[in-house]
C-alpha cells in the first residue's frame, strides 16, 4: 500500500507549488467576494429601487448559472475583450488567468455572502433601529456601529462555510490552465500512471486546509462569545 505513494519522493514539490497557488486564489476570491458580497447586500436593502434592482439582478443571474460558465464567459469572453497581457509570476502562473479565475470566482462567491450578510442584518431586532433614529443616528452610522457588529455573529458560520465551499471550488480554475492543486495532481496522475494516490494526497490537502480555516473561525466565533459574555 505504501509503495503507492512511493512517487512523493520526486513529485511533491508539484503539490506544495499547487498548494501554495490554491491558497493564493483562495486568498484573493475571500477579499474579493466579501468586498463584493457587502456592497451588493447594502445596495440590496436600499431604499433605493434602481439600486435593489441591480443587486438583485446580479444576485440572482449569478446564483441561478453554473460557476463554470461564469469562469469561461469571463476567460474566454471578457477576457479577450480585455484583452490583458499573459504576463506570468514565476515559472507558470499567468497574471492575466488568475486576474480572470479569481474576478470570476469573487463574484460567484459574492453573490452568495450578500443573501448571507443581508439576512443578517434584517435578523437584527427593529427596535433597535429605531432607538439609534431616535438618538438622532445616521443609518450610515447605525448599520456601521450597531447592526453589523450584531450581524456577524449570526452570519459568522454560513460564512465560513462558504469560504470552505470556495477553497474547494477553486479547483475549477484548471480547466484555463492555472496550474493549482488540482493542475499539479493531474500532472502528475499523467506522469506516474497512478489515479488514486495522487488525488488521496490532494483530497488530503483539501482537507487540512478547509479544517483548519473551520477551526479558525471556530476560535474566533467563541471569542467573540467570550466577549459578549464579559460585557
Amino acid at each position: 500500500m505504501l509503495d503507492s505513494f512511493s512517487f512523493l519522493g520526486t513529485y511533491y514539490p508539484l503539490f506544495i507549488q499547487g498548494t501554495i497557488t490554491t491558497i493564493l486564489i483562495s486568498v484573493l476570491t475571500v477579499i474579493l467576494g466579501m468586498g463584493i458580497g457587502i456592497i451588493a447586500a447594502i445596495l440590496k436593502i436600499s431604499r433605493f429601487r434602481l439600486l435593489r434592482g441591480i443587486s438583485t439582478a446580479y444576485i440572482e443571474l449569478t446564483r441561478g448559472t453554473p460557476v463554470m460558465v461564469q469562469l469561461y464567459i469571463w476567460y474566454f469572453g471578457i477576457g479577450n475583450i480585455l484583452n490583458i497581457p499573459d504576463i506570468y509570476i514565476g515559472k507558470d502562473l499567468s497574471i492575466s488567468r488568475l486576474t480572470l479565475g479569481v474576478v470570476a470566482l469573487a463574484l460567484n462567491s459574492g453573490a452568495y455572502v450578500a443573501e448571507i450578510i443581508r439576512a443578517g442584518i434584517l435578523a437584527v431586532d427593529k427596535g433597535q433601529r429605531e432607538a439609534a433614529e431616535s438618538l438622532g443616528m445616521k443609518k450610515s452610522m447605525t448599520l456601521k456601529y450597531i447592526i453589523i457588529p450584531q450581524a456577524i455573529k449570526t452570519i459568522l458560520p454560513a460564512i465560513g462555510n462558504e469560504f470552505i465551499v470556495l477553497i474547494k471550488e477553486s479547483s475549477i480554475l484548471y480547466i484555463i490552465g492555472i496550474q493549482d492543486l488540482m493542475a499539479k495532481t493531474n500532472t502528475v496522475v499523467s506522469s506516474t500512471f497512478q489515479t488514486i494516490a495522487p488525488f488521496i494526497v490532494a483530497s488530503a490537502i483539501y482537507f487540512v486546509l478547509t479544517f483548519g480555516l473551520s477551526r479558525l473561525i471556530g476560535c474566533f466565533e467563541r471569542r467573540l462569545n467570550r466577549n459578549d459574555r464579559n460585557k
